[in-house]
């Protein structure tokens, strides 16, 4: 189905009015405006000083939760190498419409840690289970809820690869470990946040493996390193295809034209399957809250800012914002199979996410999404004759049966990798995935 016919997300998320769309800018400015960043950490290290205090990092883990067990094994490592001190706490999975799709996003997980732990220089048991068995938690949760907190990180490691590889042991339970568990969990929504895996520093979230180099570069701005002359503890690997003949095998890639992530990553990816010569497919979808995915402000707001400062990392400007959500991106998308037999509808969708993400163009009016398609080279007389048609759905709708169905998966952008024969298929979701869709690439057309 395109779109559900009862959404349980609001209306006026689905389709906001126009001055709803200008507000949500205003809030989004706030996130995403590298002045008022600043200013907020300037203020926030200026009230550590004056209070004498340490660098204090808040780090929750979540037992049955595959990233929290990837960050477990360098929270030591963490806490030697910078002079910060660490507060673990012991949380459940938030679940709702924060983290909805529970048995997906749970096998999702598993899959994933997997796939990237050897990336890391990380360990994830191959024969592990989806979830470790609840009672092997219980006995883990008991066993570090009794510790100190500097005992607690030491051990952590440990705790965790007998818990995933099913050696947990036995011992009795008292309940505390369950006050532990409530109480980390009720910091974690006070702080505003949802997953497991995450450091809180200063007013800033940090999720797992894959951003712990934000932290660590943020501490090293503050002189907090014992060690700058070492590199990150887990370096974003590089998204490398340099040299590579890709022509073997086949891309599909599925963005969105409300999605921060696609922004920052798209033309990325089109320009790593140019330069490797992939069989490439482009599969736009529809926005996940269009297509009857939960969503919360705060997610929302916690996307924003970490899309900015992956933005940062990669080079790619992101914000002032004007959502696209809704009735514009139905209107964009009316135009994709005209500009698919111009071979243009990568430029297209590449202008439409620039304008809306990069220029905060208001692509719900005829005048901004104008600018879009005249911005891609496309003629903006012709195009009104196919705006508002119905030819995309069908197509659309295929894309979206194919990446949650079939590769089950419902986030965007999310990717495919296929070939060569007796290959199977890489489905990956995350722009900060597309490094692992490089390496694979790379490893696979060495095989073609």
């Amino acid at each position: 189905m395109l779109e559900p016919d009862k959404n349980p997300n609001p209306r006026l998320m689905v389709d906001p009015p126009g001055w709803l769309r200008h507000l949500m800018r205003r809030q989004f400015d706030k996130v995403t405006d590298l002045r008022q960043i600043n200013k907020r950490r300037v203020k926030a290290e200026k009230k550590r000083q004056r209070g004498g205090d340490p660098h204090i990092v808040e780090y929750f883990h979540q037992l049955d939760d595959p990233y929290s067990h990837l960050t477990a094994q360098v929270l030591a490592t963490f806490a030697e190498r910078y002079n910060v001190v660490i507060k673990p706490h012991l949380i459940r999975a938030s679940g709702g419409k924060n983290q909805p799709e529970a048995e997906k996003l749970a096998q999702w997980a598993r899959r994933d840690a997997e796939l990237i732990a050897p990336h890391y220089g990380l360990e994830f048991p191959k024969d592990a289970p989806i979830c470790p068995d609840p009672e092997d938690q219980s006995v883990t949760a008991q066993a570090l809820s009794e510790l100190a907190d500097d005992k607690f990180v030491a051990a952590l490691a440990d705790a965790s690869a007998q818990l995933w590889e099913g050696a947990a042991g036995s011992r009795s339970t008292d309940g505390s470990s369950i006050a532990a568990l409530d109480k980390g969990s009720a910091r974690l929504a006070e702080l505003g946040h949802y997953s497991g895996a995450t450091f809180y520093y200063a007013g800033e979230w940090y999720w797992g493996v894959d951003r712990l180099f934000h932290l660590e570069q943020r501490l090293r701005d503050l002189g907090a390193c014992k060690a700058p002359e070492l590199p990150f503890i887990c370096p974003r690997p590089e998204i490398d295809v340099s040299g590579v003949d890709a022509s073997g095998l086949t891309l599909d890639f599925y963005p969105s034209l409300n999605s921060p992530y696609t922004s920052i990553i798209y033309d990325r990816t089109i320009a790593m399957k140019n330069e490797c010569g992939i069989r490439f497919h482009h599969k736009p979808v529809l926005p996940m809250i269009m297509r009857g995915v939960p969503a919360t402000r705060a997610k929302g707001m916690y996307i924003m800012f970490d899309t900015w400062r992956e933005g940062q990392f990669l080079g790619v400007n992101f914000g002032p914002v004007m959502t696209p959500i809704g009735e514009p991106t139905r209107q964009a998308y009316s135009l994709l199979p005209w500009a698919m037999g111009q071979g243009k509808d990568e430029t297209l969708m590449s202008s439409l996410l620039d304008h809306a993400f990069r220029k905060g163009v208001a692509l719900h009016s005829k005048k901004g999404m104008r600018r879009a398609v005249e911005a891609a080279g496309l003629d903006w007389n012709e195009a009104s004759r196919h705006l508002g048609g119905e030819g995309w759905k069908a197509m659309v709708e295929q894309n979206q049966h194919e990446m949650i169905e079939g590769m089950g998966l419902w986030g965007v952008p999310s990717y495919r990798l296929s070939g060569p024969d007796g290959e199977p298929d890489l489905a990956v979701w995350g722009q900060d995935r597309l490094w692992l869709i490089a390496a694979e690439i790379r490893k696979r057309a060495d095989k073609g």
